[in-house]
């Protein structure tokens, strides 16, 4: 828990540091680029390589989290040595996937790209250099690995905030050269270049690091003469091809957006889902990339361990110490996910009309991104609930597990689309992505629920999983509801929205436009001191649990 905790405050960190810097630089590079080409950057581009990068080393890296290496593994003998090199050796397999698959997907996306899309200036040479980034963070794929199975969070991110600060920081100058030149053609070229800046950084500072340890290119055979652990192997295939699936609920309002919505709302989309994403960057990416490392290395155990009928009690009964503590985690987890998502919701709904015409450029404003993102605030709650949920199922599914999520990712890959596509003939817009994706979650968080019920009752631990404990305490239900009301109140009386929609984003210095701001700020403090003390309590209560 202690080392689980250590690299969540490390990923929060990184994740503070690289989103609040890239905010401010997009809202440079939200003025410099038209909507046009911020919509084929940010959402077919970025579609192209999120397809190339997520289906070459997704399923690998959730598979090699369950190697015990270094104080974790018990590697005493030769052969117990080589296994481990084995499992390890599985690093290098994003690559071999990985690199002849950017070039057919990259080709792919060329042939099948629309006229408009061609006819952008630098358009082929844009895409040649997004592959070209591809490659190089894949060739950097098994150093990450390794730094991520050792706990080397403190090189991640480092490598990470350089890489993300390369990426803006060149993506903005090649902007602000397009626009010294008065030509305006650069714009894609200038974010294929950032992306490239990104992926050499993150290469070369892995590189820097691993160099002289001689683990760039090691590859050991083990004890049979095989390159490759079989099942090491086997779960990673496994894994990798549910993220055909999953990829495809991931990143299906990119496509379905290509589909339905013109370039100039694509480019509207994209950064309100730029904005947007911001709290799941900072706040919940983290949480749920460290829950699936600390439920991987607690129950490894566990799920490696034969469940039968013929199992001594002594056997049985010696995970329950690990099973509860781990229950409660999860539990916890998911309590103060859905108090932080409560809070977003009051506090969002009630001041996001007022916050997007003063951080909006006015060429923006009339695409769809006012309204994606009032839709948004209604899209976290259930995102943050089903990355927790999901956090768990990845750690601890075994390869049948996974082949049946996969069979059920089918079938929310279907409601998916059918809810989009009718929300879509209900003339909702591109927010029809949004409701669609919370339709979809809902089924997921269901899905997964139910397997964590499953996963605890079949190790004999039912009776930890107490899902009322997940709901916020009436002592913080109610004081929220009240700053709602107060915050409703403030609206009406002041009329800050409407004076800042009349007289543009200066008049956010005016005395009615201040005073609503301020009502909002300090029941905002409030509400956070209430949650802290609240939060306090439950830790002390669960350290009393898991000590």
């Amino acid at each position: 828990m202690s080392s689980a905790m250590s690299t969540l405050t490390s990923l929060m960190g990184l994740q503070l540091f690289t989103r609040l810097f890239t905010f401010i630089l997009n809202q440079a590079l939200s003025r410099l680029a038209s909507p046009v080409a911020y919509g084929i950057a940010a959402i077919q581009f970025e579609l192209m390589l999120s397809t190339i990068l997520f289906l070459s080393r997704e399923g690998v890296r959730g598979a090699l989290l369950r190697v015990k290496t270094g104080s974790d593994a018990s590697v005493g003998s030769s052969d117990q040595k080589q296994g481990v090199d084995a499992a390890m050796n599985v690093r290098f397999v994003p690559i071999i996937i990985g690199v002849p698959f950017a070039f057919a997907t990259s080709s792919l996306y060329v042939a099948f790209a629309g006229t408009e899309i061609l006819s952008q200036a630098h358009f082929r040479s844009a895409v040649a250099v997004y592959v070209a980034a591809a490659v190089m963070e894949l060739l950097a794929e098994p150093m990450h690995n390794m730094a991520m199975v050792n706990l080397k969070t403190h090189l991640r991110v480092r490598a990470e905030g350089v890489a993300i600060t390369a990426k803006t920081l060149t993506t903005f100058f090649v902007l602000v050269y397009d626009a010294s030149r008065g030509h305006g053609d650069l714009a894609l070229l200038a974010f294929a270049f950032g992306q490239l800046s990104y992926g050499a950084s993150l290469f070369f500072m892995y590189l820097r690091e691993y160099r002289e340890a001689g683990l760039i290119t090691s590859m050991a055979k083990n004890s049979v003469g095989t390159y490759f652990d079989r099942d090491m192997l086997a779960l990673s295939m496994t894994m990798t091809s549910q993220s055909l699936v999953k990829h495809f609920l991931t990143e299906g309002d990119k496509l379905i957006l290509s589909w339905f919505s013109p370039l100039q709302d694509q480019g509207g989309y994209a950064l309100a889902v730029n904005y947007g994403s911001l709290i799941v960057r900072i706040v919940f990416q983290p949480i749920e990339e460290t829950m699936r490392l600390y439920f991987s290395r607690t129950l490894a155990d566990v799920t490696t361990a034969p469940v039968s009928s013929s199992a001594s009690k002594n056997e049985k009964d010696t995970h329950q110490p690990v099973l509860k503590q781990a229950a409660d985690t999860l539990m916890t987890l998911l309590r103060m996910q859905v108090i932080g998502s409560l809070f977003v919701l009051i506090f969002g709904t009630s001041y996001i009309s007022l916050l997007l015409n003063v951080l909006l450029p006015p060429k923006f404003l009339t695409t769809s991104a006012p309204r994606v993102l009032e839709a948004w605030i209604w899209y976290l709650p259930v995102l943050a609930v089903n990355g927790g949920l999901e956090a768990f199922l990845a750690s601890v599914a075994l390869p049948q597990d996974v082949n049946k999520q996969s069979r059920w990712m089918i079938l929310f890959t279907m409601i998916y689309i059918t809810s989009a596509i009718a929300l879509y003939r209900f003339e909702l817009g591109d927010t029809a992505l949004i409701y669609a994706n919370i339709i979809n979650l809902s089924a997921r968080i269901i899905y997964t629920a139910r397997f964590v019920q499953h996963f605890f009752a079949r190790h004999r631990a039912s009776g930890f999983i107490k899902w009322w404990d997940v709901l916020p305490p009436w002592n913080l239900v109610l004081p929220f509801a009240i700053s709602l009301s107060i915050v409703h109140l403030s609206e009406t009386v002041f009329g800050a929205t409407a004076v800042v929609q009349r007289d543009g984003r200066m008049a956010i210095l005016r005395r009615p436009v201040l005073l609503h701001i301020a009502v909002g700020g300090v029941l905002a403090l409030c509400c956070l001191a209430l949650w802290a003390w609240n939060s306090r309590s439950q830790f002390r209560i669960y350290k009393t649990k898991t000590a």
